[in-house]
């Protein structure tokens, strides 16, 4: 089946967090990273069928459930899943803070490399727990990482947890082996777990590979919890489905029994019937949406060099979210993204989200049709001009 990507379809009053949560009706909101798109049609059929059964109590989560997810993983990524290594939740999210929960105390420290997915903040605060800092280094349109600091924040002794974001969000890496091994054995050679955040690990660009953190050897495996979900990559996420894959024993017990304690150990029919079907059925359309997110990254940096050379881009090897330097205009970021919603109609994630090392820096989700992204680089470009 073709799938056309190209399709505007209005989101507004679909209850849609992204699109109904301006003030006016005129802005055009590129921030929420969610997807303009419908989802593969499997995934539809699926719900559809389980909508027509018409009773919706609570859920069992099937075989089928356990198979589609091992499955995937072999064909695609080459990582071998137990079952018994499994736990099913309603999100990364409250996957993340649960998994602090279980391996922290209050006043411990969680590692993060900053600018970084703003949530973990939020769930190492809530936790009652501190973060250690260590920032990515930018140059030359790229991010990569400082070892001889992050070594050093690993090896403070109340350092316990290691965020690992890959790919990594906001700066476009898909770390590689030769980078995931040495953070690993920093990691483990100084008493620090490693949760590897990996919801965006189907949305990788030609010439990049995702490696599962847990894939690389027994004793990677044995010392990480891997957080996964189909949202982000089928467009799901509001059927709040996601997985916890803990190969040790004792930190899966720990795990499950936080899970409960949050209330955040079921889910609801939707996303269990979505997750088959994505995992099942769904590679077609998420092939074909690759190519078209290429051909939207592609079209971004051709717009941007031709009409916008003084905000460089970074090089984006995975994930839809654009990172955009816009220091040249010398106005903070919240304060450009405020200006952006007002006097251009155009909302983006100011880069201080993720961490003081995103001021200067907005962040673009190109998941859309190519018409609305053009439009959103016209809105940028006309306000530019107006300064």
């Amino acid at each position: 089946m073709r799938y056309d990507f190209d399709a505007e379809i209005s989101r507004r009053g679909s209850r849609s967090y992204k699109w109904d949560s301006a003030a006016r009706e005129d802005v055009l909101p590129m921030w929420v990273a969610d997807m303009d798109f419908r989802t593969a049609e499997p995934i539809i059929e699926a719900l559809r069928r389980r909508v027509e059964h018409g009773i919706f109590g609570y859920t069992r989560v099937p075989d089928a459930y356990y198979e589609a997810l091992i499955r995937w993983f072999e064909r695609r990524h080459g990582w071998t899943i137990r079952r018994d290594w499994v736990i099913y939740t309603s999100g990364v999210v409250p996957a993340v803070s649960a998994i602090i929960k279980a391996l922290t105390v209050p006043g411990d420290r969680v590692l993060v490399q900053t600018p970084v997915y703003n949530c973990f903040f939020s769930s190492i605060r809530n936790n009652g727990c501190e973060t250690a800092v260590s920032p990515l280094v930018y140059a030359d349109g790229t991010y990569t990482i400082d070892f001889d600091d992050f070594e050093k924040k690993a090896a403070d002794p109340r350092v316990k947890l290691f965020l690992l974001c890959n790919p990594h969000n906001p700066g476009g890496r898909v770390w590689t082996r030769e980078e995931l091994t040495r953070m690993g054995e920093i990691c483990i050679r100084n008493g620090v777990y490693i949760v590897a955040d990996e919801i965006h690990c189907e949305l990788v660009f030609p010439g990049n590979i995702h490696i599962p953190f847990a894939s690389l050897s027994p004793e990677f495996s044995s010392h990480s919890v891997t957080c996964n979900s189909p949202s982000k990559a089928f467009n799901i996420a509001g059927l709040q489905i996601a997985n916890i894959i803990v190969p040790d024993n004792d930190m899966r017990t720990r795990i499950d029994r936080a899970i409960n304690i949050n209330e955040v150990c079921d889910v609801n029919p939707f996303g269990v019937e979505a997750l088959i079907a994505a995992y099942n059925e769904g590679e077609e359309w998420l092939s074909q949406l690759l190519a078209y997110l290429k051909g939207n990254d592609d079209f971004l940096w051709d717009f941007c060099r031709q009409n916008l050379p003084q905000f460089p881009l970074t090089r984006l090897e995975g994930t839809y979210l654009e990172w955009m330097d816009c220091k040249t205009i010398g106005l903070a970021s919240a304060e450009l993204e405020k200006r952006l919603i007002d006097e251009a109609g155009l909302w983006l994630n100011a880069g201080t989200m993720y961490g003081a090392e995103g001021e200067g820096f907005m962040r673009w989700n190109i998941a859309c049709p190519r018409s609305r992204l053009t439009e959103g680089l016209e809105r940028f470009r006309q306000y530019i001009s107006s300064l």
